[in-house]
């Protein structure tokens, strides 16, 4: 099968962890351990997430001047080869020496008029005081908002619509490379009123990325991992219980929340909706049952419904 894998967060820095070079590297380890064993007889190909990467950058970039610091999409495409060298670098580690990679840097296309730039509420970077972000947002001609009793700069999170580099990426895996791509949900990139192409200041979805990569790819099956085992209703409580199987129209009836579960169902719905083919959000410790198909929670049009474990 053609297998598109999007990592969450977790495995790339657990909750709490220092964001240090070597816990990065110890939990991609952990990861590239467990996409290791769906590699034989499969071709892969890895997306990720970027966020505290990019908050890290961008905090260190706080010590230029303000008409010296980089931009969003400039750090969006240093954090791709920075995780990308890493899981590169581990998985190969696992894998036959004659086993080819390749991290692509790519630009993905939104739209200039796409609703999310009128009401940015993606949250990056560290958390500040009500007068400290009201000055920084004045210096630096930033959104704040508040997150709890916190305030933190927001940028707009436009959908996805196309992904430059899909036929490169097809080419690599002709040749059997594992191709790490789309990382943090690419580089956010728009033409402007000459046609020509540029950065923006933004953060696509990594999970809607990711179905879109899956669905221009044509890929068999995408594979949403995260740190639950399954997506869940009355997550928390003594009434959860794990969704086994869903149709897209089902499953988005439920109502996930936007922060957290959200876009993930958002991503599996709209690949299984496109393409006929599972997308299946699940637990990277599950990868293995989720490829044979008897773990996480399968999303697609083949059967109506809801049923649960």
């Amino acid at each position: 099968m053609r297998i598109v894998v999007a990592l969450g967060g977790n495995a790339l820095l657990r909750r709490g962890e220092p964001m240090t070079a070597d816990n990065q590297r110890a939990n991609i380890r952990i990861a590239a351990e467990q996409i290791a064993k769906i590699h034989p007889g499969n071709e892969l190909v890895i997306a990720h997430g970027n966020g505290p990467q990019v908050g890290l950058l961008s905090l260190q970039a706080q010590s230029y001047k303000p008409d010296e610091a980089y931009p969003l999409d400039v750090l969006g495409a240093e954090t791709e080869g920075m995780i990308g060298y890493i899981i590169e670098q581990e998985l190969g580690n696992l894998l036959d020496f004659e086993v080819p990679f390749a991290t692509l840097l790519t630009q993905v296309e939104v739209d200039a008029n796409d609703p999310a730039f009128k009401d940015p509420t993606k949250f990056i970077g560290p958390v500040y005081s009500k007068e400290d972000a009201e000055r920084l947002a004045k210096e630096k001609g930033w959104v704040v908002k508040a997150d709890g009793d916190k305030y933190r700069r927001v940028v707009a999170s436009p959908k996805p619509k196309r992904i430059f580099e899909i036929r490169p990426i097809k080419w690599l895996l002709e040749k059997s490379s594992i191709v790490i791509c789309a990382g943090g949900g690419g580089i956010p990139t728009m033409y402007d009123a000459d046609r020509k192409l540029k950065g923006i200041e933004a953060v696509i979805d990594k999970d809607l990325c990711s179905a879109l990569l899956a669905e221009q790819l044509e890929a068999d099956l995408l594979v949403i991992a995260t740190d639950v085992n399954a997506a869940f209703i009355d997550y928390g409580k003594p009434s959860q219980k794990a969704i086994a199987q869903a149709h897209p129209d089902e499953l988005e009836r439920l109502g996930f929340a936007a922060g957290s579960m959200g876009p993930k169902v958002q991503a599996a719905c709209d690949f299984a909706r496109h393409t006929g083919k599972v997308a299946v959000i699940g637990s990277l410790a599950d990868i293995e049952d989720i490829v044979k198909g008897t773990a996480g929670t399968r999303v697609s049009t083949a059967k109506p419904g809801i049923s649960y474990r």
